[in-house]
C-alpha cells in the first residue's frame, strides 16, 4: 500500500516534468480537472492525539490487503501553478522506459 500523499506528491512531479517538457514544441495540451478514483484502507492508530491515514490499495495487493477493510473515494483536483494566471500546458513525450 502506498500513501496518499505519496499519491498526490508523485502525481505533482509527474505534471512538472509534463510542464517543462511542453516548452517549445508546436502541440501542447491544456491542463484540466484531475479526478482520480482510488481504493483505499484508513489506519487509525490506538495512541492519543493519533491521526487517522489514508493507504492507497495497489493493484495486485496480497490476501492480507483484502481482509482489511477498503472504501473507494474520487478526488477532481484543479491543477494550479503558483504565480502563473495563464492556462498550463503540457507535452505528452513518452521517456524511454514508456515505449
Amino acid at each position: 500500500m502506498v500513501e496518499l500523499a505519496s499519491v498526490i506528491r508523485d502525481l505533482r512531479e509527474e505534471l512538472a516534468q509534463a510542464i517543462v517538457a511542453a516548452e517549445g514544441e508546436a502541440l501542447r495540451f491544456e491542463l484540466g480537472s484531475i479526478e482520480l478514483d482510488l481504493s483505499v484502507a484508513l489506519e487509525r492508530s490506538g495512541q492519543a492525539g493519533a491521526k487517522v491515514r489514508f493507504w492507497v490499495v495497489e493493484s495486485g495487493a496480497d490476501t492480507a490487503v483484502r481482509a482489511t477493510s477498503t472504501q473507494r473515494i474520487s478526488l477532481t483536483l484543479q491543477p494550479t501553478l503558483a504565480g502563473a494566471n495563464n492556462p498550463l500546458l503540457v507535452s505528452g513525450r513518452a521517456g524511454v522506459h514508456e515505449q
